[in-house]
């Protein structure tokens, strides 16, 4: 049974982005199994900006790679613009993950013998219609460093380069695991000004995981996970920018 939620989609669209329906992932069998999902009812809609909090162990990152179509759930359903992301075959969600999704993680994964501009380019290469990897790097205000290479980057810049990198595909969906775990606030509150600027001006569903509760201020909904189900909701009445956080 699903703990009774506040009314999150009371302003939203009348038709979600993303949908899950009974969301369940088990990992192992018999006594040793872990229910990681556990009946996970979620409407996730364009241009939110969605918090995802919990302790670790609560299913946060699971259900963001249920979101991202880079696993699959034991049961249940998770839909994106109607088509059910569980029964598609490798190739479709292959297909998804490459045209819809960007993702951003807490470590960069940025290809060290390559500048900022090429590393985005990496991606653009692939996408159907991508940004300009100069644009990309413009909107996560790296303008003047498109010819420095990861080493010559401080750690936020290289976050906001991963950002670039994620979201030059124009993916309708950006999912961010712990994207400031590694940082320090000052620098954390540039990489969470990108994610901000990137979901304002794009109109990009943005999912943030984080253990970090103070973000969730920043957010349209914040989502409480626990022992893998959602506790509860609640809709900000106001987002409040990143540097008027009280960290």
């Amino acid at each position: 049974m699903q703990p009774e939620v506040t009314e999150p989609e009371a302003n939203s669209p009348a038709k979600p982005l993303l949908e899950a329906r009974g969301l369940t992932k088990i990992y192992g069998s018999g006594p040793a199994a872990v229910r990681a999902l556990d009946g996970v009812d979620l409407e996730l809609y364009p241009g939110e900006f969605v918090v995802l909090l919990g302790p670790s162990g609560s299913g946060k990152t699971t259900l963001l790679n249920q979101l991202g179509g880079l696993d699959v759930p034991t049961s249940g359903v998770i839909r994106f613009r109607g088509r059910d992301l569980a029964t598609a075959s490798d190739a479709e969600r292959t297909r998804y993950r490459r045209e819809s999704v960007g993702f951003v993680f807490q470590f960069y994964n940025l290809m060290p013998s390559l500048t900022a501009r090429e590393n985005v380019a990496l991606i653009t290469e692939l996408a159907p219609d991508p940004m300009d990897p100069e644009e990309a790097l413009r909107m996560v205000r790296l303008g003047e460093r498109l010819d420095h290479f990861p080493s010559q980057l401080s750690g936020g810049e290289q976050q906001r380069v991963a950002i670039a990198r994620a979201i030059a595909k124009r993916p309708s969906v950006l999912l961010c695991d712990e994207p400031t775990g590694a940082l320090d606030v000052r620098t954390g509150v540039a990489v969470l000004e990108a994610i901000e600027r990137v979901n304002r001006e794009l109109g990009t569903l943005t999912v943030v995981i984080t253990h970090n509760a103070v973000i969730a201020d920043m957010a349209d909904r914040v989502i409480h996970l626990m022992d893998g189900r959602i506790q509860h909701q609640r809709r900000n009445p106001v987002r409040i920018p990143p540097r008027e956080l009280r960290w």
